[in-house]
């Protein structure tokens, strides 16, 4: 009873203190009235979905949408409160000052709010309005090309300057745009790339998400080295109360099998060799092993019959994978791929200058390029979105590296 009392208290509390910023500014009736309507409105719609909405059936489109509302209208509102709170606090010493020098006039202990203290709030609480409803409309599919170039002492000379399009986490159940799918898809075709890899999430929950996407997904050229693909948590079906065991496993095979019919290799704790002359190197490619999710991979086994010496790319979702294991395993592996974290979608990059993001509270490796010893992990942002529908900051990401030979050695 008392923790759901306390939310309710929070947004009470939020509500009231957004009202007084807005009766403090305008002054007509009706737009005060239609505020109240439409706040009213708002907090019923979310208040049945919370009701009604079963978890275990996983993320949909409209789940999607209650939480984007959601944010979009509670952060503002939270910021409104924060600015106002702090105004109350003012008023109140400032009540007792008044108070004990005999000075109160109208005999009212608080002193009228200031019309500028709601102004500024409201100017304020604007930004992440703005924020979110650019991610929900704009950024969610702001797709960015990031090229990278990453130099080994113990590349093979026959792959000097082979290039690797990476992409992950596409979650096709979130999509709602074709067109926008599409230039992705030509973005991706545009690079012209070695080999594709792809590093897991390719739904939400369900196979049938990503139907509608098959045809648009295929159209990616074809590699000369190839396309290659692992799983990720989400392509498990953990998240969704299954009817049955055999439902589930249904499910996961038919998940497996999307990998297919989009012409990419799916890997399941194996790896394959990629010849160039007389040189090769090592596709490695785990099942999802995560700190906090599902841990199915196994990098020994993914690994049988490799050596140290051999160069490997190993594609592994979770970057939490390479922070426990990978990094610190004797077979020494060169570079690793990861995504998972999407960078939180929501964050603060200026290359060069400043990259922060809530997630980095939680995963050590979350958006970019990291490395121990020589030893690299590169964690893309995303291609797609989940849970809330936009991004702000932290864009959709496109990867291009270029592995390059390096005189040094390790």
């Amino acid at each position: 009873m008392l923790r759901g009392l306390i939310p309710l208290l929070l947004i009470l509390m939020i509500e009231i203190y957004s009202f007084q910023a807005v009766k403090t500014i305008v002054k007509s009736k009706w737009v005060i009235g239609i505020y109240v309507l439409v706040s009213l409105f708002i907090i019923a719609y979310i208040a049945y979905f919370m009701f009604t909405h079963d978890r275990g059936n996983g993320q949909n489109k409209q789940s999607l949408f209650t939480i984007g509302l959601l944010l979009i209208t509670i952060l503002p509102k939270v910021v409104l409160t924060i600015v106002l709170f702090g105004e109350d606090v003012f008023r109140f010493f400032e009540g007792i000052v008044v108070h004990f020098m005999g000075d109160n006039d109208g005999g009212k202990f608080l002193p009228a709010r200031r019309k500028f203290v709601s102004q500024v709030a409201l100017g304020i609480a604007a930004i992440p309005f703005a924020s979110l409803l650019y991610g929900m409309t704009i950024g969610k599919y702001n797709f960015k090309v990031i090229k990278q170039t990453l130099f080994f002492p113990d590349l093979p000379e026959d792959f000097e300057g082979t290039t690797i399009t990476h992409i992950s986490d596409i979650h096709s159940g979130s999509f709602d745009n074709i067109e926008k799918i599409q230039y992705a898809i030509d973005l991706i075709n545009e690079q012209n790339s070695d080999m594709l890899l792809f590093t897991g999430d390719i739904v939400n929950t369900h196979a049938k998400e990503m139907h509608p996407w098959v045809d648009t997904f295929k159209g990616i050229h074809q590699p000369k080295f190839g396309k290659y693909s692992v799983l990720g948590n989400h392509d498990y079906g953990e998240y969704f109360k299954w009817d049955s065991d055999t439902e589930k496993e249904d499910n996961f095979n038919a998940i497996k099998d999307l990998h297919r019919q989009i012409d990419f290799k799916l890997l399941l704790n194996e790896n394959l060799k990629i010849k160039k002359g007389n040189s090769e190197v090592v596709i490695v490619g785990v099942e999802n092993w995560g700190k906090h999710f599902k841990k199915v991979g196994d990098l020994a086994k993914a690994s049988e019959g490799l050596t140290k010496e051999d160069f490997k790319i190993l594609l592994s979702h979770d970057p939490s994978h390479w922070d426990a294991e990978v990094q610190h395993d004797d077979k020494h592996y060169q570079l690793t791929l990861s995504g998972h974290t999407h960078g939180f979608q929501f964050g603060i990059e200026i290359p060069g200058w400043l990259k922060w993001s809530p997630v980095q509270y939680v995963y050590k490796q979350w958006a970019g390029l990291y490395d121990n010893l020589g030893r690299y992990v590169y964690v893309n942002r995303g291609f797609g979105f989940h849970a809330y529908p936009g991004r702000v900051g932290i864009m959709p990401e496109i990867t291009v590296i270029e592995l390059k030979k390096s005189k040094t050695t390790v």
